[in-house]
Parts: C-alpha cells; structure tokens; sequence
C-alpha cells in the first residue's frame, strides 16, 4: 500500500491519460454542505485497468462523473488526454465525452425503443463526417467483440442482465475511447455473471488498449485488476498495484 504521502506529485505530465489535481466538489442538501471530494488528486496511465474502491459516500461516483464531464467541480483542474476541461465550453466538453471517454453505467441505461444495434450506434450519430457504411462496421464490429453479432435486432427488454451490460459495453467502445469509465458495472449481476463481465472488460482492455477505470464496493473483485485506488472521505488514501491484473 502506498501511503497518501506518496501519491502522485503535483507537477501535471503530459503522457497521462487522466490527470486530475487538488479537485473540489460539494453538493447542497437543503441547508447542508455535502462535501464529496476534498483536494483529491489522481494519476492513470494510458492502458491501466484500475478499480476504485470506497464505501458509499466516499466520493465514487463524484470522481467519475467530473472525470466523465457529466459534472463539473467546485475547485481544481482535470485533463483528459492532455486536455484541459476546464477551458472547454459546453459543446467542446460533448465531444470530448464523445471521442475520448466511454461511460458504462450500473443500471445499463440502453434505450428500450431502440434494439441492440442501434443502442450501440448511437454515439457514433453525433459524429457528421462518418458514413452509414462506417457507423454500420464499427457497431458490427463492437458488438462481434462482446459476443452479441447474432443479437442485432432483439431489444433491450428480450435480454438478460449480463447480455443488457455487454450491449453497455459495446456502446461505450465503440467509438473507440482511450477511456472508459464504469460505475459499479457489476452491482446489478450475480457473481459468475459478473466475473464473466470483468473478463470481458479485462480482454477488452488488453485487446484495445483503453484505459479503464471502474468503481466498486465489491472486494472480490479487486484481484482482477492492475492497480487499486481506495478512496475515503473525497480523498485517495491508498493505491495498491497489482502485477498480474487479473490476467
């Protein structure tokens, strides 16, 4: 374990994909100030699978939405790939998301009125210079890697909860992200379920190259992967590497 003293400096490199610094965010319950994260600072290398570990409240999520710019910060900087968030307006921030980072969600979040392809079609709509031809290999072909190429046209509602997680899964690659982030991407699924998942997204992480980054309370989980952060009252307090990764 290596102890807080010893996390990552405060000098930003530039060969980080995620580079986050003194970050600050609170939230406002009625009268009450929540404070989520307090000075929290984080490095992750290009093509790490790391797991984030903490108990409710501890500042999980948070991290993750203001990494993913779902949200933004009270105090302090992130960069993803190099690129400030901070100095990106609304729509820049969107394309960002949109070519950098793939978001995978607890609750799978798939559309019900549309089936497994165009679920994982959608992000690439918003791109204006890609052809029907090319949104229609790079869907095939995400799906092809998660096992789900005989299931194009089933809709969500006809699947089970782990075949629901690998359509979440193909939807977030398959605009092809140096990072993605999941937020408790195992909660909803029993446990061989979810050790075929983190399987999934340890082969895809090795095949793809992505940085991964996903938060769990599930502690067993956490010898499948490379390097553990443990994150406690809004700050990292922890991080073990682990040289396997679960491999």
């Amino acid at each position: 374990m290596i102890p807080p003293e010893m996390a990552p400096s405060k000098m930003i490199s530039s060969d980080l994909i995620v580079q986050v610094r003194d970050l600050y965010k609170t939230y406002q319950l009625g009268e009450t100030t929540i404070p989520a994260l307090r000075g929290l600072n984080l490095d992750l290398q290009a093509g790490e699978f790391t797991a984030l570990i903490g108990s409710s409240g501890s500042g999980k999520s948070t991290l993750l939405n203001l990494i993913g710019c779902l949200d933004e910060a009270d105090q302090g900087q992130i960069k993803i790939a190099g690129i400030d968030v901070k100095s990106l307006n609304e729509n820049q921030k969107s394309d960002l998301r949109n070519r950098k980072i793939g978001y995978i969600f607890q609750s799978f979040n798939l559309v019900p009125v549309l089936n497994v392809f165009e679920n994982v079609e959608m992000p690439l709509i918003l791109r204006e210079e890609m052809t029907t031809a090319e949104r229609k290999d790079l869907t095939e072909a995400a799906l092809k890697d998660v096992g789900l190429e005989d299931f194009l046209k089933h809709w969500p509602d006809k699947l089970s909860g782990g075949q629901r997680q690998r359509v979440a899964i193909a939807r977030a690659l398959v605009t092809q992200p140096a990072l993605v982030l999941a937020d408790e991407p195992t909660a909803n699924l029993d446990s061989k379920t979810a050790h075929m998942i983190i399987d999934l997204l340890l082969e895809m992480n090795s095949k793809r190259g992505a940085t991964f980054l996903f938060c769990s309370h599930d502690e067993k989980l956490i010898n499948r992967v490379q390097k553990i952060l443990r994150i406690s009252d809004g700050k990292i307090d922890g991080i073990t590497a682990i040289n396997s990764g679960g491999r």
